[in-house]
């Protein structure tokens, strides 16, 4: 049944059927043609799969990145980005990294943060001489801090998948995602002096004082979401719908700025975002359990331990696995798929579950800007105006970067782990 599952999915991909319904015809092929179960086992494992408080948050944290972009939070943001690295040469571009760390504070999505930032900077870069292709790149790659510093959506994933503390991997996410924002911002420093762009960023700036007296309310935000989390006050989906309220509330009454129009398209965008997540959880999930009843995780776990004698080459081996899986297959079921197996192989050789879930992450985020199906590679482009072909050079420069810190995070765990461990005391 598992190659017949495997086999009939990989096919579908192939065809380009989208990744949700491949999984779960994939799935029907298992059930019906291997299995004596009814077909009612169908809802009731998405159902099963689906009814868990903390995937509420999901929905909620697209939504406030969706409002903080019709509101004119995330634009203020930007201008108060600018306003302290404009002064550098390539400081627009920086600019754009620091914005995204602290887009992805409120989003825990890098497709929103991509839109959002995207559609102000990709532009700015443009008019200010860049070439459109390393706008575009740099706009893809810096988005992928959505999913890496905290709220995170994929780290939600994972810990419903494998029962891990959620905020224990939101604060693990911390150190990494600043790792790779400081070498992203030391690239492009340095990218920016041999190429001779940028010179002009520091023109038609706010100074420092206005910009943050104007982005006040979008810098609370974040303190507000963390600080309600980390501070015993709400959980991570409780602090979702504050978000939302608050971003609600900036934009409509102090900002002024959403229009009744402006705000049914955020809720029609995050629907339809929110669907499409939930549905790849569901169907995913139906997989899960069919390999559970096959005894494949056990069995997997097994081989990898068997193959991979120590923690070192098994990582080594999970990682490149997890970067090839994350070119072909969403992010999500990626996680709710894998993260069980992987995570059982992993505990067998000593490796914490907060720091596996931490290097899962990471590493199929990558899949996010890595063609065939890099969706903040299309995001970009589409903003841009350009063809991914005209991304590729700089996004090689941008992925081996973030590679040799993927190498950082597995083999340092304690990069993941001290804020999770210094909270616990």
């Amino acid at each position: 049944m598992t190659s017949a599952l495997i086999t009939s999915m990989l096919i579908l991909f192939a065809i380009s059927v989208p990744v949700a319904i491949a999984i779960g015809l994939a799935s029907m092929v298992g059930l019906v043609g291997f299995t004596s179960l009814p077909l009612i086992v169908v809802p009731q494992q998405i159902f099963i799969a689906l009814d868990k408080f903390p995937l509420a948050a999901i929905p909620f944290f697209i939504l406030a990145g969706n409002l903080m972009e019709v509101g004119g939070l995330s634009r203020r943001l930007v201008e108060f980005a600018r306003a302290f690295t404009g002064q550098l040469q390539g400081g627009l571009a920086i600019t754009c990294v620091l914005t995204c760390m602290m887009f992805s504070a409120i989003s825990g999505s890098s497709v929103a943060t991509t839109f959002a930032v995207g559609a102000i900077l990709i532009p700015a870069m443009r008019d200010y001489g860049y070439p459109i292709g390393f706008a575009a790149a740099l706009m893809a790659v810096s988005a992928e801090l959505g999913v890496i510093l905290p709220p995170s959506i994929p780290m939600i994933l994972y810990g419903v998948a494998t029962q891990t503390s959620i905020p224990d991997l939101f604060l693990a996410g911390v150190l990494p995602g600043v790792l790779i924002a400081g070498s992203l911002m030391a690239t492009i420093f340095i990218w920016c002096r041999l190429k001779g762009w940028g010179k002009r960023d520091g023109d038609g700036r706010l100074s420092r004082l206005e910009a943050t007296r104007r982005a006040v309310w979008s810098l609370v935000m974040p303190i507000l979401i963390m600080g309600g989390i980390y501070g015993g006050v709400t959980t991570p989906t409780e602090a979702s719908v504050i978000a939302v309220v608050y971003a609600l509330v900036v934009g409509l009454c102090l900002h002024r700025e959403m229009s009744l129009k402006d705000l049914a398209l955020a809720f029609r965008k995050s629907v339809v975002t929110s669907a499409v997540i939930m549905f790849i959880i569901g169907a995913a999930s139906l997989m899960g359990y069919l390999l559970n009843r096959q005894g494949v995780p056990d069995a997997a776990a097994l081989w990898l331990t068997s193959t991979f004698d120590g923690p070192t080459s098994l990582m080594l081996a999970i990682n490149v696995m997890l970067f090839v899986v994350g070119m072909f297959i969403e992010t999500g079921a990626s996680i709710v798929v894998l993260a069980p197996i992987l995570q059982d192989a992993a505990l067998r050789v000593g490796i914490e579950p907060v720091h596996f879930g931490t290097v899962m992450v990471v590493n199929l985020a990558l899949g996010m800007i890595t063609p065939p199906l890099g969706v903040n590679l299309f995001a970009a482009a589409q903003i841009a105006g350009c063809s991914i072909t005209a991304m590729l050079r700089p996004l090689l420069v941008f992925l081996g970067v973030i590679i040799v810190c993927l190498m950082i995070i597995t083999f340092v765990p304690q990069l993941s782990l001290f804020l999770p461990g210094t909270m616990a005391r």
